[in-house]
């Protein structure tokens, strides 16, 4: 996708306070968002209709992030600010367990450029300060040449049990993307048919022995005048055929058209490839992609808008029996920008109910250089400027939600279910104890509900639904389940208000109080033409879900207790 542009910030040494106090954010971090750990197998990867699993048959999620590596100096971002070996391991610490590393084709066909040492390439470009960084940091790769210092990064990422995606970002060494940039889809100036199957072929051989490289996307974003169907075709399976002969283990990822936004020609006209189990699809979000729609527009109609353009646009492939690799999206992680903040919710809603794999836009803090600026800060980065601090650790939080699999081959740890989701906060809706009010929480924690086609929403195992009782009050847990304030529809374009009726017939939709409290409230931003309200709060997503909770094991447990009081003091109010 074409990046919104990132403001330069002086840089500042860091202390040794700094680097103690970015090692205590990890370790709380951790404690948040490792719910679940998820062990990395050093095997290769396949498919099972739309779930990527590993050589048992287990579900295996790609919950990565983007380290830049395609730029003009052709090293990876940040190795003048830590250890390669630091930021590999910070990698995990704040929960991801993939990378999908950028490449530039030019590193692996252009001999003379891929031999230059690192040292020479940053002395090309000027970089002499960020050389002194090297030196400190990194003083094994500064003297490598380029190439090598690719492979050095792989291999250390993959030492720190690091899944990798190998993903051929542009051809010419460079800030990604525009239509004009020769960059963009197969003939223009820099962008060869040929030359690219022959570094796909070389990417693919080198790194056949490294069993954490577990796939290949071929291409970034295709765009541009010279973008058409035919040569899509011709040239996507020629690529993705001529990486599977040269490495069978990695998994073969295609891009769309239309800067990755688009796949729709799939609808009629399927790939002919001789291998299968290891087609993936990738697309790309952010919200920029829609201008300012979403600040600009009524938030829920934006919402239900774009979710179903994401749907019939890329996301059908998983009805078709093919995994979905979300391999860009984020967002300003300042959390000033309207435009991002709405349209972060609406995605993180999406990404939890259709369970995909995915890769965040970034990991890098700060640039060695982009767009002429040195050190160019990236707020889209999960690192601060300096690569040390987390840029916003409640952001982490919020995605740990999706690094986990709801659901898939090897997650049927109990029978199917829902959890109710919160976006804005990445929390489900919990209960401690039968006397305590319904809240959020961690979704490890989360209240398994079902949802009977009578709209009523039911804790799994018990007879206790969720009532409305009055505008502004907690809702509560019922055993008579038959009235409308025991009914909940999903409401509004973005399908994600839950709404019930109070028995004065005052409509009324789950909320949010401060203190994370559910409550309900009048339905806020139901009104196209009101552009200025954010209806964040009340946003909820009914999961389908089949990993266990503690509340799914707990309240199966008291099953026959609550039959049995509910037949003997309730008896035909049951619902």
């Amino acid at each position: 996708m074409l990046k919104s542009p990132s403001s330069s910030s002086s840089s500042s040494s860091s202390s040794s306070l700094n680097i103690s106090f970015f090692n205590i954010q990890l370790f709380l971090l951790v404690l948040i968002i490792n719910q679940h750990v998820v062990i990395v197998s050093s095997q290769p990867l396949y498919t099972n209709s739309r779930w990527i699993v590993n050589s048992t048959g287990q579900r295996v999620k790609l919950a990565c992030v983007n380290w830049v590596s395609h730029m003009d100096v052709m090293l990876a971002e940040g190795l003048n600010h830590q250890p390669v070996d630091a930021i590999s391991k910070s990698i995990i610490n704040m929960g991801f367990n993939c990378v999908r590393l950028t490449w530039p084709l030019f590193l692996f066909t252009n001999e003379s450029l891929g031999s230059i040492t690192v040292r020479q390439s940053f002395k090309n470009l000027g970089l002499f300060s960020s050389i002194v960084g090297l030196q400190s940091n990194n003083p094994s790769i500064v003297d490598l040449s380029v190439l090598d210092a690719y492979k050095a990064v792989v291999a250390n990422l993959a030492k720190n049990n690091v899944m990798i995606i190998l993903d051929n970002h542009i051809s010419k060494p460079g800030w990604c993307c525009s239509r004009f940039d020769g960059n963009g889809f197969f003939g223009d100036q820099y962008f060869d048919p040929d030359l690219w199957i022959q570094g796909l072929t070389k990417v693919a051989t080198t790194f056949k022995g490294t069993t954490n490289v577990v796939g290949m996307s071929l291409r970034n974003e295709l765009r541009g005048p010279l973008q058409n169907l035919d040569d899509w075709y011709r040239y996507m399976q020629k690529g993705a055929e001529t990486v599977h002969a040269a490495n069978s283990d990695v998994l073969v990822i295609l891009s769309g058209l239309s800067f990755d936004k688009d796949l729709s020609f799939l609808h009629q006209r399927p790939l002919n490839l001789t291998f299968s189990g290891k087609l993936v699809f990738e697309i790309h979000r952010y919200g920029f992609t829609d201008g300012d729609t979403w600040s600009n527009d009524n938030a829920n109609q934006a919402c239900g808008e774009v979710l179903n353009e994401v749907v019939s646009k890329g996301a059908f492939v998983l009805e078709q029996g093919y995994p979905l690799f979300v391999s860009e999206f984020g967002a300003d992680q300042r959390g000033t920008n309207v435009n991002d903040n709405r349209y972060f919710n609406c995605f993180l809603g999406l990404a939890a109910e259709l369970d995909f794999d995915w890769a965040l836009w970034t990991l890098v803090g700060s640039y060695y250089l982009r767009d002429g600026i040195v050190g160019l800060n990236e707020y889209y980065g999960v690192l601060d400027w300096n690569w040390f601090d987390i840029r916003n650790s409640s952001f982490l939080q919020r995605i740990s939600v999706i690094r986990t699999p709801f659901q898939g081959p090897g997650y049927t740890e109990t029978r199917s279910h829902k959890v109710i989701f919160h976006p804005m906060t990445g929390l489900c809706v919990q209960r401690t104890s039968l006397l305590q009010p319904l809240e959020l929480g961690p979704c490890s924690d989360a209240e398994a509900w079902s949802y009977a086609p009578t709209k009523t929403l039911t804790i799994l195992g018990t007879y206790f639904c969720l009532q409305a009782d009055k505008l502004g009050q907690q809702a509560k847990l019922s055993m008579i389940c038959s009235d409308y304030s025991s009914k909940w529809d999903t409401i509004s374009d973005s399908k994600m208000h839950l709404s019930s009726k109070l028995q004065d017939a005052t409509s009324v939709c789950l909320d949010v109080d401060p203190n994370n409290v559910i409550v309900t409230q009048t339905c806020k931003c139901l009104s196209t033409n009101d552009t200025t309200c954010d209806p964040g709060r009340q946003w909820f997503k009914i999961i389908d879900s089949t990993r266990a909770t503690k509340t799914t094991k707990s309240f199966l447990q008291i099953k026959p207790i609550i039959h049995f009081l509910a037949r003997n003091f309730f008896g035909s109010y049951i619902c």
